[in-house]
Formats: structure tokens, C-alpha cells, sequence
């Protein structure tokens, strides 16, 4: 990708052993920075990412749901190249089975911790260090699950649409800086998370869906459906009256 300042951007991966993260960090040119709890799993990944390509490509444990330590996780990566950095991608997630999440606290709590409470703590040290800087981007993952409750996925969905709804009120507020924000909304992908859930259908690959997320903060669309077809059937889903939606088995 290109960044309008940098044609080789620094860029941090939140989640980089995810599917997608990983799909990221071999396709970006950029210096990167490769962030997750397996820092056995994310050396690997580093090692393998500077023989084929070269350039930097460091690799620091990051711990989403360890809030005391990300004050000095964001400082070693704000430090970590000359230059600083240049954009941030948010890759990870949580995702629990809905019948698991409506009886269990601890479940549910850990994919909104997850997906929103700890989401919305990195964007906003992102937000401030880019607004800060007056250039920079920040491409954030939600997804379709977001854009209107059913009853296969609704807590899933709730954070990831706060989630939406966080993004949506930065890209405002940074847009006199200079700062592109980004929200992705995948279907499904063929990823960890999703591997063995019913009802699959139209699955993309990690692969696909980082080429589209690279083209669009490159451009700075304030919004993707990845891939592309999924804008057409989040608004036909979304275009249901209530009074029916209601009777549908989604």
C-alpha cells in the first residue's frame, strides 16, 4: 500500500497471528510492527516476512485484554522506527457461540471486553498520536454482524457495531488532521474464528480480504464491505421491516 506521505508507511498490526493480520503483514512493503499474545507464533512470522522480503519487521507481545500494560506496549511502538509510525491496522477479535454468550458472563464479557472496551483503548491512543502528528491512518476491523441484531449472533454483533459507531465519531473528529479512518466490515472469512461455524456461505479468503483492506486505507474509504457483495446484502437485510425481521431465522 501507499500512504500519501510515506510510500513505504510504518505500520502497526493489532492481532497479526489473526487470519487476516497475518494476510496483512505479507502484503504490506512498509516497516511493520507484528503485535499479539503468541510471540512465538509472531517471530515466526517475522523471520519469514524479512527472508522474503527484507526491510524491518519486528515482532512485540501485545495483550488486548491487559490494559495496564499498553501504555508502555504503544510507547515502544511509537519509538520503534524512525520516523514513527504511519498507520495502524486493528485485526483481532473475540466471537463466542451465542447460546454460550446468553448464559455465561464471563463469555460474553470477554468478546465485548475484547471487541469494544479494549478496541476503543487502542483507537484512542492511535487517534491522539496521529491527530498529533496531522497525518497517519487507522483501518479498524468490524464486521457485517454489525449492522442490524439477529438472534444467531446478537452480542457478537453489538460490539462490533459499538465498535462501528466509535469509528464512525473518530473519522470525524480526525478529519481536519489529516487522518483517514477506516472501517471494514468482512462477511464471512476463512479464518480461525470461523472455522466449523454453521450456516457458512460466500467465504472469502484472509488473502482477498487484505487486498481490499490495503486498497482501501491507501484511499482512505471511510468504509469497506469486503468482499465487495456484502454491501448489497447487509442492505437488503437491514431494509426489512421489523415486524417481519422478527420472524426470520437469522
Amino acid at each position: 500500500m501507499s500512504d500519501a506521505n510515506d510510500a513505504k508507511p510504518n505500520v502497526l498490526i493489532l492481532g497479526a497471528t489473526s487470519g487476516i493480520g497475518r494476510a496483512l503483514a505479507q502484503q504490506c512493503h512498509g516497516q511493520v510492527i507484528l503485535a499479539g499474545r503468541d510471540l512465538v507464533e509472531l517471530e515466526k512470522t517475522a523471520a519469514d516476512l524479512r527472508l522474503r522480503r527484507g526491510g524491518q519487521v519486528r515482532a512485540i507481545r501485545f495483550d488486548a485484554l491487559d490494559f495496564a500494560s499498553h501504555p508502555a506496549f504503544f510507547e515502544q511502538c511509537a519509538q520503534a522506527f524512525t520516523g514513527g509510525l504511519d498507520g495502524l491496522f486493528l485485526c483481532y477479535g473475540d466471537m463466542c457461540p451465542q447460546e454460550k454468550a446468553q448464559s455465561d458472563f464471563a463469555a460474553a464479557r470477554r468478546v465485548v471486553d475484547t471487541n469494544f472496551t479494549s478496541a476503543m483503548a487502542c483507537l484512542n491512543w492511535a487517534a491522539n498520536y496521529f491527530e498529533q502528528r496531522k497525518s497517519g491512518f487507522i483501518c479498524a476491523i468490524s464486521s457485517v454482524a454489525g449492522d442490524r441484531g439477529r438472534q444467531s449472533n446478537y452480542i457478537y454483533g453489538a460490539s462490533k457495531a459499538a465498535l462501528s459507531t466509535l469509528l464512525q465519531g473518530m473519522r470525524q473528529r480526525l478529519f481536519k488532521a489529516g487522518v483517514r479512518v477506516t472501517t471494514v466490515k468482512p462477511g464471512f472469512v476463512d479464518t480461525a474464528m470461523t472455522w466449523g461455524l454453521p450456516g457458512m456461505f460466500l467465504v472469502a479468503t484472509p488473502q482477498r480480504v487484505a487486498r481490499d483492506i490495503l486498497r482501501a486505507a491507501a484511499k482512505g474509504k471511510p468504509v469497506l464491505y469486503t468482499p465487495w457483495f456484502w454491501w448489497g446484502i447487509m442492505r437488503i437485510i437491514k431494509s426489512i421491516p421489523e415486524r417481519m425481521f422478527r420472524k426470520l431465522k437469522l
